[in-house]
């Protein structure tokens, strides 16, 4: 699978360049924004399987590159950066980052968030289900085309955001464990993966402006509560 790597340190590409090819990745440089940009037009190339995004570019900021790259298409996205305050994963969340990797990371982490996004469906791509769509109250969640809408306005939600929805909302007021979420959602059962279920848990609140559709149970997990039609 190809992989678009943008960094603009040489050293730190050429380590993890190494690391990504040994596990079967065909890595791609780019050193700014506009490279990674340019490198993501339509070509005879195949296109990217995943872009390992940092945010601290020389030429433009990371997020502003993360917006521009969601908008031309649907290629999962995981931000690799510094910054570790939640409000921060979550901007990128919103600006369609697939996931989000905090320095300093371990190299296994990224290789199982790797394999972890690439895995997930695509936009389009239903999951299985015999029910075409799913109401709660002012909430739909269509299945099939993998849309949601509030009170008849679409939210524009990542992939993983969506399939944790979707997963919850199956089965309301049930309290879905951890472990089974990012098992069933991230596909692994890396125990790192909680701090990003955390994030994805308050983008979703955010996105949604339904701060208490998804309830926290301490200690277990989470669980949809059905908000009033």
């Amino acid at each position: 699978m190809r992989l678009l790597l943008v960094e603009d340190d040489d050293h730190v590409a050429a380590a993890l360049s190494a690391v990504l090819a040994r596990h079967g990745f065909d890595v791609v440089h780019a050193r700014s924004g506009e490279e990674a940009l340019q490198a993501l037009l339509p070509a005879e190339a195949p296109p990217f399987g995943v872009v390992l995004l940092d945010l601290g570019l020389p030429d433009q900021d990371g997020y502003e590159v993360c917006g521009k790259i969601r908008k031309r298409g649907s290629t999962p996205v995981i931000m690799v950066t510094a910054r570790s305050d939640v409000r921060s994963r979550i901007h990128g969340l919103n600006l369609g980052a697939d996931d989000y990797v905090v320095k300093p990371y371990d190299t296994g982490e990224l290789i199982a968030r790797i394999h972890a996004v690439i895995r997930r469906p695509a936009p389009g791509d239903a999951p299985a289900s015999g029910d075409s769509d799913l109401r709660l109250g002012p909430v739909r969640i269509e299945l099939p085309t993998r849309q949601v809408s509030v009170d008849g306005s679409v939210v524009q939600l990542t992939r993983k955001e969506f399939d944790l929805l979707a997963l919850l909302a199956q089965r309301p007021g049930v309290v879905f464990r951890r472990e089974q979420i990012i098992s069933e959602v991230w596909r692994t059962s890396w125990e790192g993966t909680g701090r990003t279920l955390e994030v994805h848990v308050a983008s979703l609140r955010s996105k949604l402006h339904m701060p208490a559709l998804i309830e926290t149970v301490r200690g277990v997990g989470y669980r949809l509560v059905a908000p009033a039609a």
